[in-house]
């Protein structure tokens, strides 16, 4: 094999003279894109970094509304437990003074009928102790008092067993 130096020589040449114009013409446009894309993709990682940490933050953020939620959740229930126990009782004591408004007025009434039945009776009493005093005078009964009161105990039980 032999060596062909003049192939060498032009392919060097050629070589060179490429490179040259690449160097003058494509490689400075070629880097300069280069460079573009590298701060392109530094850009966007440090994008994606920064909407990482904004994500970060916001997902604390949702943390803590849905806990406050959470917490005004408790204290509507609560206080709707209060509520609902303090108008239960309001209603028990209403109920107790109803019933015991009920019950004075039912007494009041049972005493006035009690009284109407007094009156009615002493009424009938009056008019048993004219009929007692008529059958005595029919009698003719003496002044023995234990007579006297006999036949008043006997009338009396007469009238009660027929009333």
């Amino acid at each position: 094999m032999k060596v062909l130096w003049e192939n060498i020589l032009i392919t060097m040449l050629s070589f060179g003279i490429l490179y040259w114009l690449l160097n003058k013409y494509a490689f400075s446009k070629l880097f300069a894109i280069m460079e573009q894309r590298r701060e392109m993709v530094r850009s966007q990682l440090e994008e994606a970094k920064q909407s990482k940490e904004q994500a970060a933050v916001f997902v604390e953020e949702q943390k803590a509304a849905l806990k406050q939620a959470r917490q005004e959740a408790l204290e509507i229930i609560e206080t709707s437990k209060q509520i609902s126990s303090k108008q239960a009782k309001d209603l028990l004591d209403q109920a107790k003074l109803d019933a015991a408004r009920i019950k004075d007025e039912a007494l009041r009434d049972i005493e006035s009928e009690k009284q109407n039945a007094v009156e009615a009776l002493r009424g009938e009493i009056g008019a048993f102790s004219v009929q007692i005093a008529s059958k005595l005078i029919e009698r003719e009964v003496e002044v023995n008092p234990a007579e006297q009161e006999k036949l008043v105990s006997q009338y009396l039980n007469k009238v009660g067993s027929q009333s």
